[in-house]
């Protein structure tokens, strides 16, 4: 099976300091970019944080402080990693919830805006979850009967994603080879933002997907309650989620032009 591109198609995985979107960092990521063609380009690069790996972390992808003391930082990168991904589609997994949101916030905190908007983006945890429910380990001994050696190492996790993702469309034949169809089917919900903290309801109207106002009109809420926006900007929530709750804010109280 080949996959059906127009475009190129980043297979990406991070190993971080910890699971918080807004404040972990990354340690190490790994890319395998698929181009029409069916060739592909990859590379794992270690990351020095800036802040300590706590040790649960490490017991998980057994990278320490000092593997990666003398690596660069983020900053050092970014414009190498924005070129990788320029142009291109996204997949990984369970990537919509956290790599892709991650990445984001760590290209915010150097000045730079990650372009999520025209994208395609593929998760194939939600379509092993819709399909079969269960961990990227199993989902590798059952899809192609192998497994998984060093999971949760970057590397190995994310050849392992690009290798289920080949399998997956070789079981279901309602699975169409097109990486819009992929990403529209692996989306976790009709979720606007990529955490699926604000979702499309019924009639195509944004609603909160969390907390108190679970259920209710995004617009309806800022307009009784204004201070809900300023709660969410302050809180610890995605910079993705904010960006997008901010375009539905600024249309219930349009900005004053100077």
């Amino acid at each position: 099976m080949k996959l059906n591109l127009t475009r190129p198609l980043v297979f990406f995985d991070l190993e971080t300091t910890g699971t918080s979107v807004t404040h972990d960092r990354i340690v190490e990521i790994s890319y395998i970019k698929i181009f029409p063609d069916g060739s592909e380009e990859s590379e794992t690069m270690r990351v020095n944080p800036g802040i300590p790996i706590p040790a649960a972390s490490t017991a998980v992808h057994h990278i320490t402080d000092e593997m990666v003391a003398s690596e660069p930082t983020f900053d050092r990168i970014a414009n190498k990693i924005e070129a990788v991904f320029d142009n291109s589609d996204i997949a990984g997994y369970n990537s919509n919830k956290f790599d892709v949101p991650l990445l984001i916030e760590e290209f915010g905190r150097v000045g730079k805006k990650f372009i999520i908007s025209g994208r395609n983006f593929v998760d194939v945890q939600n379509i092993f979850h819709k399909m079969e429910q269960r961990t990227l380990v199993a989902a590798y001994r059952f899809y192609c009967g192998k497994e998984l050696e060093e999971a949760h190492s970057a590397n190995a996790d994310t050849r392992a994603t690009y290798e289920v993702l080949m399998a997956q469309l070789d079981r279901y034949p309602s699975l169409d080879n097109d990486i819009k169809k992929l990403a529209d089917f692996s989306r976790s919900g009709r979720g606007l933002d990529l955490a699926a903290r604000v979702v499309l309801d019924d009639n195509d109207v944004p609603v909160f997907n969390f907390g108190k106002h679970k259920g209710r009109p995004v617009k309806e809420v800022f307009k009784k309650e204004r201070s809900f926006y300023s709660w969410i900007m302050q809180g610890d929530f995605p910079r993705n989620t904010k960006d997008v709750l901010s375009v539905l804010y600024f249309e219930v109280y349009p900005p004053k032009s100077k």
